[in-house]
């Protein structure tokens, strides 16, 4: 089998590590591996699929990986890329995020049999008795190079400084690695580029208290081609969690990526063979679009199941037109099967106008008497999240970007009513591509 060591490399994982060479003969043979995640939310989000895709990897390839939730060091705060402290959460917010990141993990990961272990680093932080860690762990660390890492420079520059709490971070992070490597036999430490000066930290920990050698490497930040944070819109973030970010929502995200980043994306974020991901980089036209709906499947699918992805295929689909994916790009691709169908595998209403919607497209809910007095066009279109502001909504309308049922708002102050209602739906469009559908209870049943 492939040294998992080489997938990083050619998919565009790898930033730092503390030796190529050392690693890659590390990774000949089944090894534990682990990566830690902070639970200062409920929910991951698409900037956090780099590590959570590097694991699924790890253990693809016959290794075995360690989804360390931090729930005793979000007690204390990271300080790595942060200009001033972090909000302090109580334990029972972190235990809450932690239960709900578990859930989200196992789509990526095989927890069964030991195949993959996750643990919450609060089960042997929150035990440590001060005096004795300093004395035993406190007395291998300098202060001088501490505050030369990155992680503790940006914020001694910083107008608010560095609390002595942020300063112990370090410590229990390297602690981790630590007690990973005596109770799981881990051997090497993976995570963002932020994290370098923490996992150099584990690493001389354990050299110095049990003579042996462990190992890291950190992944680059992503960023699109335009410069932007991967996962964040003009709506916020793009979530993991479907009550905060529906499927539909994040297929299109990745459908509407620069055709810049296809083939990049590709390549991180999926497990397509590489040699078709490479012919991704020739593409051009409605056939780099096709490769778009495939990026957007394959991604769709590892994050809320096949069922949600196919929902989201087809809801996409009926808004823009059916994209019949060719066979000859990425035939490994399951998007394929789908083609095949004699119809959509999908619960749908009908909205008249010959639309048929498909209920995972963005919706919200109205009274009839709130729609019977009416509502002028831009505050609905601000108020579904179509606009950022009313203001926005203005513009859109008097820009002809607007549209009920299809048809173009020509005034922005145009009352929409009862009397727009489709059999108990209507349907709002932003621009070319975003869609929202307006439901009234009147007794119409999807």
């Amino acid at each position: 089998m492939e040294n998992v060591f080489d997938v990083f490399r050619q998919r565009g994982f790898v930033e730092q590590t503390t030796g190529d060479e050392a690693i890659h003969h590390l990774l000949k043979e089944p090894t534990t591996c682990y990566i830690g995640f902070d639970p200062t939310a409920s929910s991951f989000h698409v900037g956090n699929l780099v590590p959570i895709m590097a694991l699924a990897h790890i253990q693809r390839h016959g290794h075995r990986p360690i989804a360390l939730v931090g729930g005793g060091t979000a007690l204390v705060g990271d300080p790595s890329g942060k200009t001033e402290m972090r909000q302090m959460l109580t334990p029972d917010q972190v235990n809450q995020n932690a239960e709900a990141l578990k859930k989200q993990l196992g789509r990526f990961l095989d927890f069964e049999k030991g195949r993959a272990v996750l643990l919450n680093n609060a089960q042997w932080l929150t035990l440590l008795q001060y005096i004795p860690f300093l004395r035993d762990i406190g007395r291998h660390f300098s202060v001088n190079r501490m505050i030369k890492a990155e992680s503790c420079k940006m914020r001694l520059e910083s107008e608010e400084g560095l609390s002595f709490i942020e300063f112990n971070y370090m410590l229990l992070q390297a602690y981790d690695f630590l007690e990973l490597f005596d109770n799981y036999g881990c051997r090497l430490q993976m995570g963002g580029s932020d994290q370098w000066g923490n996992i150099l930290a584990g690493i001389e920990l354990v050299r110095r208290m049990r003579h042996e050698t462990v190992f890291g490497t950190t992944f680059s930040l992503i960023t699109t081609s335009g410069g932007a944070k991967m996962g964040k819109t003009a709506k916020g973030s793009v979530w993991l969690d479907p009550d905060r970010t529906t499927p539909y929502e994040y297929y299109q995200y990745w459908i509407n990526t620069d055709d810049r980043d296809v083939a990049r994306f590709m390549a991180l974020f999926t497990f397509l063979p590489m040699d078709e991901v490479r012919e991704v980089e020739k593409l051009e036209g409605a056939d780099l679009n096709s490769a778009k709906a495939v990026l957007a499947f394959e991604t769709t699918e590892l994050a809320h199941g096949r069922k949600e992805a196919e929902r989201a295929y087809h809801a996409s689909a009926s808004m823009f037109g059916p994209r019949v994916v060719p066979k000859g790009i990425l035939p490994s691709s399951s998007v394929h099967h789908i083609e095949l169908e004699a119809k959509p595998a999908t619960k749908t209403v009908s909205v008249g106008l010959d639309v048929i919607i498909d209920i995972s497209v963005p919706h919200s809910y109205m009274d009839l008497d709130q729609l019977k007095d009416g509502i002028p066009a831009f505050k609905l279109f601000h108020i579904v999240g179509l606009a950022d502001s009313s203001g926005v909504a203005r513009r859109l309308i008097q820009q002809g970007g607007a549209y009920i049922n299809r048809r173009r708002i020509e005034t922005f102050d145009r009352m929409i009513t009862d009397k727009d209602l489709n059999k108990g739906e209507i349907l709002l469009r932003a621009g070319k591509k975003r869609y929202h559908r307006i439901r009234v209870n009147t007794g119409f049943s999807s």
